[in-house]
């Protein structure tokens, strides 16, 4: 007996109504979920979204498993209130979305870049990147850096090398989050296409100091409130391990910002929202751009100044890391030497390589295939292996 429309024919019709909707309301100026773009054109039947998909992939890729034990500033503390890199980029992608929703841009795109930003971090945080960095350099690859092998995971190493055929948008906002850049404004690059993204990424590659915009007012959004997440954030981890007192924050930047992470937040994203919009005109944004105004995009550069010197480049926090140090280089040594012996007994082989489509280790120089092991590695996993491999490792504190 005839029943009507299918099943997936029905979420194909209400599919095209939310495209459609998101037509009606979102600004002007936002990314459209129909205007997704992928490296590998994919049929129309998926009843999803496209960057709703994105979003989906990203949080089921192994990569993203990982986060949970991945270190945002602060590593071998025995303290379970301390922001970890998982706990970090949910917190990206709330903010991110809020901030979104004001301004009416599309927070599917915003989910995806945000939950995906920081795949591609190594164990230890920015420590472990600056070493990292170093043994690819000794190598002759070009320096380490995180956004790039975020890049890398979702696109050359996950589903055995197949990768998750993301489209442009999300991979273009993850290649460009940079949350270390301060900037007051940023406008997208609009009118990329695959080629231009693959140049940019080849040129930040062999340049590290070579800023590129993303290409949506999403990625933009992504990228600020990347910094947004971790200022208040790190403050609140730095009194909680008595590295800092409340008190140490800046004067002019207490009076502007507050001196909690929830009035940080709150103060920036709140400034970020009103000095975006057109005036006079609700929810709607005032040029192709986002940004803050002068008072508090000078207080938040300040604040991150006082960060630098006083958290993250404490002695405190990095007093063992010179056995961190010597474990990253015994691994990479150790590992990069079973590759070229094709040592298919080691973990690099049963934990990476085995099961690995043929054209990942064909296009990957030995040097590259261990700089994506060691990258992948959570905290522990890295431990556990230099442990075994004969480093002293630090204890935690």
């Amino acid at each position: 007996m005839y029943t009507g429309k299918s099943k997936s024919a029905k979420l194909l019709d209400l599919r095209e109504r939310l495209d459609q909707r998101e037509q009606k309301h979102l600004s002007r100026l936002a990314t459209l979920s129909s205007e997704g773009i992928r490296r590998r054109p994919t049929d129309q039947t998926e009843h999803r979204q496209a960057f709703a998909i994105d979003a989906d992939r990203i949080l089921h890729s192994k990569a993203y498993t990982r986060y949970i034990d991945k270190t945002q500033v602060f590593y071998m503390v025995s303290n379970d209130h301390i922001t970890h890199r998982v706990l970090h980029v949910q917190l990206v992608s709330k903010i991110a979305r809020t901030i979104g929703r004001f301004l009416r841009l599309n927070e599917d795109l915003i989910e995806a870049i945000a939950l995906g930003h920081d795949i591609g971090h190594p164990p230890f945080g920015h420590d472990g990147e600056k070493e990292l960095s170093k043994l690819c350099i000794d190598q002759g690859l070009p320096p380490f850096q995180h956004n790039i092998q975020s890049v890398q995971f979702l696109e050359n190493l996950e589903r055995n090398g197949q990768g998750w055929n993301l489209t442009l948008q999300t991979l273009d906002g993850i290649l460009c989050h940079d949350g270390e850049i301060h900037n007051r404004f940023l406008k997208p690059e609009r009118d990329k296409d695959f080629a231009v993204f693959d140049r940019e990424l080849l040129a930040k590659n062999n340049d590290p100091d070579r800023e590129i915009s993303p290409m949506t007012l999403e990625g933009c959004i992504v990228r600020l409130s990347d910094t947004i997440a971790y200022i208040g954030r790190d403050i609140e981890d730095a009194i909680e391990l008595k590295l800092i007192r409340r008190s140490d924050i800046p004067a002019d930047c207490r009076k502007v910002l507050g001196d909690t992470n929830g009035t940080i937040v709150y103060h920036l994203v709140e400034d970020l929202i009103t000095n975006s919009l057109a005036p006079g005109e609700a929810g709607e944004l005032a040029q192709d751009s986002i940004g803050f105004s002068s008072e508090v995009s000078d207080s938040l550069k300040d604040l991150k100044a006082f960060n630098y010197e006083f958290i993250y480049m404490n002695p405190v926090i990095k007093k063992d890391f010179q056995k961190i140090q010597e474990c990253y280089r015994v691994l990479f040594e150790t590992y990069l030497d079973q590759v070229v012996k094709v040592e298919t007994t080691s973990e690099i082989f049963t934990e990476m390589l085995d099961g690995m489509e043929p054209f990942y280790t064909e296009r990957h120089a030995p040097a590259e295939i261990v700089r994506d092991f060691i990258a992948g590695m959570t905290d522990d996993y890295f431990l556990k292996e230099a442990s075994f491999y004969g480093c002293t490792v630090p204890a935690k504190i």
